[in-house]
């Protein structure tokens, strides 16, 4: 039994070793991503990106100068959550696109990743990946997140309403999917 207890306990210790380093990398990350990113309010200006996307297209705010955008930001291509929310959008880009409208998503994943979520759901919106993760900073969507009391960093799923003249008319964070896509075009309509 002295054989066993004396085996556990080196296990708890390394096991207890392994979350400190990644807490202190994630605590880097953290404070590196939080220094650079100031907290964006509505009715200011959208930080502007150019991005690959889907197709081996260039999504950029300024190619959609003019016209409003409901620029969203999803985790990852291809999970439940993220899908929903993707169909949901694709199925109102008439309506989106009647209220003069352009709807882009972005996430971290590499265009490659988005081409087949794109196919797979037949998807038309555009889709941007934003591998460097330096436009999810800037509108401060990337941020510590915790799971089973695990803490990470990723992607806080948010929708920013960009007006036509480029300012910020109306931001959602914490975005729960059901009716999310509904509101953001009721709210593009009364625009």
């Amino acid at each position: 039994m002295a054989t066993k207890a004396a085996s556990s306990k080196p296990a708890a210790a390394k096991s207890d070793a392994k979350p400190k380093v990644k807490t202190e990398k994630q605590a880097a990350v953290k404070s590196e991503t939080a220094a650079a990113v100031p907290a964006l309010a509505e009715g200011d200006p959208a930080p502007a990106f150019a991005l690959p996307g889907a197709g081996g297209e260039t999504v950029s705010l300024a190619s959609f100068a003019g016209r409003k955008v409901a620029l969203y930001f999803y985790p990852k291509d291809d999970t439940s959550g993220c899908t929903k929310e993707a169909i949901e959008f694709n199925a109102l880009r008439d309506k989106f696109a009647k209220a003069k409208t352009v709807v882009v998503g972005m996430s971290p994943d590499l265009p490659k990743s988005h081409d087949k979520f794109r196919d797979k759901y037949e998807l038309t919106l555009p889709l941007a990946a934003d591998e460097t993760k330096e436009t999810l900073a800037a509108y401060g969507v990337w941020v510590e997140k915790s799971m089973y009391g695990r803490k990470y960093m990723g992607v806080e799923r948010s929708t920013f309403l960009i007006d036509p003249s480029g300012r910020i008319a109306k931001i959602w964070r914490k975005v729960k999917v059901p009716g999310h896509a509904e509101e953001v075009l009721a709210a593009a309509e009364a625009l």
